[in-house]
Parts: structure tokens; sequence; C-alpha cells
């Protein structure tokens, strides 16, 4: 009896160094580099450039790519790269090619100069959001097909834990980066664009990951399904079937308004952060040191205690823990704002932000990957999806510079916090409706 427990520690640590959630742990890395290139990092980069705070929080347009990416998501399901999909397959495919693109629109971006030409850099962020869409695509297509049941929680915290790292490594990273490149005797405007090259360096890293995984053997079984279609019939079938699969479903609107409304309290707040962080008198590099060490440490900590919620209770249980946790964490920025420039209650209050918003994300994914169920739809649904969660972080989060110049720092993240409210009404009703009793029932068998 006494060794029990070793073996259960033993063997819930093991999962983690399967290839399968090793390979799903590098393709977080490389989806969650991009998402800061084009939002949090670019803001910073537009702050120090003198760009008014109004316009700042307009750039949120800038990821209008990942809410409408299911549009051309039928496309990687139905359809092959030339070449590429013929050597590595269709979903490796398209992961080359999307990352390929990714490494031009990134120094593209680096190139444009938010100082004198605010249309070229939304053009640049606009191109980068894209094909970082298509890279989420495709990676999260791979992870649901290519995760077994019983690793799905420790690929997802893995995945979430990774991703955390790639924007760490695209926000704190970069910033140190510009500092570095400016004590070298670079002028601020190429610093900015060194350090943006140094970041589509880093995409090879992806790259790296998908020549060394193998197909999903689900991508494998869709594709020999499709093989003789018309590629055009094939893209049609796809897409159609789909949405029509999904809107099928009991409670299929409720659960799309609860997509888009789940992670609205962060992206409110996300959208603002750094601008909130200069604009109250801390330096960039200070900002940056935060969130490289404590910010690291609890982003980590947040995707595995995150997976560790996901795997022990059920799916509303873990939403109900992730949406109350990223609502409160909030508040901390709101003391933050009423004690102004103090480096401890920063460090605070980016470590909470951190930690629960990775328990969140980590529990949210969880709750996507259990609504995507047909192999042959994956990227397809899984893109409406996404992209739904996108609409917060996109649009409704667009007026957040409005909202903080009309009510100060203060009441904006207090603001942030109730803009939870919505979605947890919405999450008692799908409870109290039994939705999750069919969504969470082949993740409940596998663990039985």
């Amino acid at each position: 009896m006494s060794d029990t427990p070793r073996r259960s520690f033993s063997e819930i640590f093991a999962v983690y160094l399967k290839a399968r959630v090793l390979i799903v742990m590098f393709l977080g890395f490389s989806s969650g580099l991009p998402l800061a290139l084009s939002g949090s990092t670019l803001l910073v980069w537009m702050a120090e450039s003198g760009v008014n705070l109004k316009t700042i929080g307009l750039f949120a347009f800038a990821g209008t790519p990942y809410t409408l990416k299911f549009l051309w998501a039928p496309v990687v399901d139905a359809l092959d790269v030339p070449l590429l999909s013929r050597l590595l397959g269709r979903r490796r495919g398209w992961l080359i090619l999307s990352q390929i693109l990714l490494i031009a629109s990134i120094v593209f971006l680096g190139l444009t100069d938010p100082a004198s030409s605010a249309w070229l850099v939304a053009l640049g962020a606009l191109l980068v959001a894209t094909a970082s869409a298509t890279q989420d695509i495709v990676i999260d297509a791979f992870r649901v097909e290519s995760l077994d049941e019983s690793e799905q929680a420790a690929g997802m915290a893995s995945y979430v834990a990774a991703y955390r790292i790639g924007m760490l490594a695209s926000t704190a990273g970069a910033l140190f980066m510009v500092s570095g490149f400016e004590l070298w005797g670079f002028s601020k405007h190429a610093a900015w664009s060194a350090g943006y090259a140094v970041m589509a360096l880093l995409v090879i890293i992806g790259m790296i990951t998908t020549l060394i995984a193998t197909e999903p053997q689900q991508s494998k079984l869709a594709a020999a399904k499709n093989r003789g279609a018309k590629p055009l019939a094939r893209l049609i079938e796809t897409s159609v079937s789909a949405f029509r699969e999904f809107l099928s479903r009991d409670m299929a609107f409720a659960a799309l308004a609860f997509v888009i409304l789940y992670k609205l309290t962060d992206a409110l707040a996300g959208v603002m952060t750094a601008p909130f962080v200069i604009d109250i008198g801390f330096t960039r590099n200070e900002y940056a040191a935060i969130i490289k060490g404590l910010g690291l440490a609890a982003t980590l900590a947040g995707g595995f205690a995150g997976g560790f919620v996901a795997r022990a209770y059920p799916l509303a249980t873990s939403l109900w823990i992730g949406g109350i946790l990223q609502a409160v964490a909030n508040f901390v920025f709101s003391w933050q704002a009423s004690i102004g420039a103090s480096l401890p209650a920063l460090t605070l209050a980016i470590t909470l932000e951190n930690f629960t918003s990775a328990i969140g994300t980590v529990i949210f994914v969880a709750y996507l990957s259990a609504l995507c169920r047909n192999p042959l739809h994956t990227a397809t649904q899984y893109a409406l999806l996404t992209a739904l969660a996108a609409v917060g972080r996109t649009y409704l989060s667009a007026g957040a510079g409005y909202i903080a110049s009309a009510t100060g720092w203060v009441w904006f993240f207090a603001i942030c916090a109730f803009a939870a409210i919505p979605s947890l009404i919405l999450l008692a009703w799908l409870q109290r409706s039994g939705h999750f009793a069919e969504v969470d029932k082949p993740r409940l068998a596998s663990a039985a």
C-alpha cells in the first residue's frame, strides 16, 4: 500500500514525457510566439513612439484574422499543400507553409515605423496575425487528433505552458532584445526592427518540431477517405458538413455565446496592460523583468494547476474555478493603479494574472477540445470555436482605450473583472440544462 502514491505520481509525471505530448508542447511555443508581436509588444513600441491611447486601443482590430480563421479552416481540412503535403502529410505540410509565411510577415512588421506610418504598421500586424491564425488552425487540429483521451489533459497543460512561454519570449524577451540592441548603439527604430528579426528566427523551433513529428493517424484516415474527390467538392463538403454537424447539437448557440464571453475578462484587461504599466511610470525593462521572472514561474505553475483541475474535476466545475479566478485577478491591478508605481505591487499583480489566466486557459482549451468530436472536421470546428473566443480580444476589447481614458485605471480594471459575469451566468444555465453531461462523456469514460 505504501508505494501506491509513488506509482500514481510516477504515472502522472510520465505522461508529460511521452513523445506526442512533447511535440504538442513545442508546437505550443510556436503558437504562442506571434500573438504578442501583433499585440502587446507592438503596443509598447507604439506607446514609446508617441501614438495616443485611443489609436493604440483600436489596434486590437489587428487581431481580426483570429476571429475569421474559421472561414479558411475548411481549406486546411480539405485540401493539400502542393509538394509539402505529399512529403509530410496534410497537417504537417500546412504547418510548414504557415511557419514560412510567419517568418516573412514578422520581418516585414519589424521594418515598419509606428511614428510615421500607422497604416503600414496595421498592414504588417494583419499579415502576422493571418499567418499566426493559420498556424493555430493546424496546430489545434494536430493536437486534438494526435493525443489519446488519457493524454489530453497533460497535452493541454504542456501546450498552454509552452504557449505562454512563447508569449513571454515575444514580450519580455523582445523588450530585452530591443534594450540590448539600443545599448549596442542601434537607433530606437533599428533596435525594434532587429528585435522583431530575432523573434522571426524563433519560429524555426516550430519548423524543426513539425519535421520531427509524425502525421496524426486520424489525419491520415480522413485524407484517405477524401482521396479521389475533386478539390472543390471536398472543400464544399467539408465546409457544409462541419458547420451543420456542430450547429445541429443541443444548445449549440448558447455554447457559442459562452465561448465568446468566457475569456472576455482577460481580453479586456490584456489589451491595455502594457500601456497601463508604461503610463503609471514603470520602464520597459522593469515590466519585462517581472514577466520574465516571477511571471514565467506563475505561468508554468498555472498551466500545470489548470491541467490538474481539468483532469480531476468535471468540465463545468473546472470552468467555474477558472472563470472566477481570472476575473478576481483584475482587482489586483485596480489596487496597483490606486497606489501608483510600486514594483512589489506590480510583481504581485502580474504574478497573479499569469497564474489565474493560465489556469483559465487550460480549462477553456479542454472544453473547446471536448466540443470537437469528428476527425473529418477537427480543424474547421476548432477554428470556429477559437475564432469566436478571439472576438473578445479583437472586437469587444477594441474600446478598452476609450474606457480607460474615461474611467481611469482603477475603475477600468474593476470593469474588466465584472465583464466575467455574463459568461458565468451562461455557464450556470448550460450546466443546469445538461450541456456538460454529453460534452464530458468521452473524457470521463477514459478516466474511468
